[in-house]
């Protein structure tokens, strides 16, 4: 009988580090991000411990309002939805300095996952994200080379993925060399909020 306990606890022991990424991941203390569009909202947590500079730049976004009335200006079916760059009149706003590409943290471009958006520089991510619609391999960190460091996961949407799948299915043309929603998806506002929903003081 002891035996059978001890294996037990020593199998136990063996799994723990298999979940030590996602425990790290998802924190109890993960700042929490409501976005709200004119298709439904939907909450982001963000990853502070793996993608530390990633989180900091994005929250900087939201807390000064960037977001507010701007367009999902892409969405390509079964692949991913961005936006982030826009006004609701289509002019692109003016950003802060890129920033360093986090790619190699160990976060996978899964469903659900968002994700900064970049040039073919590695380090040229500002204010424009992506949500993964489908798990997306092919955008992970694989290398050094511009095409293999892959684009740097932060968060994930935790509620109102359903929100994300109706904006996922909109319809979309070929325009300026992207899908682009033929009927506008605005993002209304984002705001940084407590694990009980209630908004932080502005």
């Amino acid at each position: 009988m002891y035996r059978k306990v001890i294996l037990s606890l020593l199998s136990l022991a063996l799994l723990i580090p298999l979940f030590a990424g996602a425990v790290n991941a998802a924190g109890k203390d993960n700042p929490m991000v409501h976005v709200k569009t004119n298709k439904g909202d939907f909450t982001i947590e963000l990853y502070p411990e793996k993608a530390p500079v990633t989180v900091e730049n994005f929250i900087y976004y939201v807390k000064n309002k960037f977001y507010d009335e701007t367009l999902i200006h892409r969405v390509r079916k079964n692949f991913v939805l961005q936006g982030g760059g826009y006004t609701v009149d289509n002019i692109k706003k003016e950003t802060a300095k890129p920033i360093k590409n986090e790619a190699d943290n160990g976060l996978k471009n899964d469903k659900y996952t968002i994700s900064m958006a970049r040039t073919n520089e590695i380090n040229s991510a500002t204010s424009q994200f992506f949500i993964n619609l489908q798990n997306n391999p092919a955008l992970d960190h694989k290398g050094t080379s511009p095409r293999q460091y892959g684009y740097a996961v932060f968060g994930k949407v935790v509620e109102g993925q359903g929100t994300i799948d109706k904006i996922g299915k909109v319809e979309a043309v070929m325009k300026d060399g992207m899908y682009r929603p033929v009927k506008k998806v605005v993002i209304e506002s984002m705001r940084v909020v407590k694990k009980d929903k209630e908004k932080e003081k502005e």
